[in-house]
């Protein structure tokens, strides 16, 4: 299927690995221009040379933290000055730390917000102008724990919900011009999942990765984790005209795992 979206301009945040950088990828394939970020300039540069390997768009990496303001100015006009205006916006960000509520100090609090919503804040709000001028894409990669909370992931499970409440705003507020979705990915095979398995066989845990992988599919009524080119062909999806009528909906890629009805 062709997504109809070659020679268009995005920006995928935190895209050095993990789902962030397969969006970007499944972004490029279909033609898309596209600017990567991340923080640790080596891995950017690793990255940039994996994606356009497979693009049949061109690439840019630009370093950046996602919680400097001044950070995000630059990304945002480094598409538009490459490419000459920005079409779709996907925004990624690395996860809070782990821990019960109990556990969780209050700077850790402050910190997850600044990850994880003021990041979308500011990158929408420099992104927007643009995206309203030709008409564009906003994407949000959440996590399944909007839907349903997760054991010991009390920031993830609590500060996401905002990142969701502000894409079903943007949904309406930015209408027509600019449509806004979420995916909510559960466990997919990045190198984060593959570190956390190689440890626990280092452990003693399991008695091979190919074990622990599928301990991680444990509850998954398809039997296994993602690979995360398959979310990123849907943020791919939502961001060409193919879905040109699915706007403010946050979509579960997690094999059928949740056992929300909504």
């Amino acid at each position: 299927m062709d997504l109809q979206i070659g020679g268009n301009a995005a920006l995928v945040t935190a895209s050095s690995s993990g789902l962030g950088k397969a969006s970007a990828t499944a972004l490029a394939r279909e033609g898309a221009n596209v600017v990567i970020n991340g923080r640790d300039e080596e891995r950017l540069e690793e990255a940039r040379e994996e994606i356009e390997a497979e693009a049949t768009g061109e690439v840019v990496a630009q370093p950046g933290d996602l919680t400097d303001p001044e950070d995000i100015e630059t990304l945002v006009e480094t598409v538009v000055d490459e490419f000459g205006g920005l079409d779709h916006l996907v925004t990624s960000a690395g996860g809070p730390p782990s821990g019960p509520f109990m556990e969780t100090e209050e700077d850790e609090w402050y910190h997850a917000y600044d990850l994880l919503v003021m990041s979308v804040v500011r990158l929408v709000k420099e992104a927007a102008p643009h995206l309203q001028d030709g008409g564009g894409t906003i994407v949000t990669i959440t996590s399944r724990s909007v839907k349903e909370a997760i054991d010991s992931l009390v920031l993830s499970n609590s500060v996401r919900m905002s990142v969701i409440g502000l894409e079903k705003t943007l949904s309406q507020e930015l209408a027509p011009e600019v449509r806004a979705n979420a995916v909510l990915p559960g466990p997919h095979e990045t190198a984060r999942i593959q570190e956390l398995v190689d440890q626990a066989v280092d452990r003693g845990d399991y008695s091979s990765y190919e074990e622990g992988l599928a301990d991680w599919s444990d509850g998954i009524p398809l039997e296994r984790i993602g690979d995360p080119i398959e979310l990123g062909n849907t943020v791919a999806y939502l961001s060409s005209p193919k879905s040109g009528f699915i706007n403010g909906v946050s979509v579960p890629i997690d094999g059928g795992a949740g056992s929300s009805n909504l």
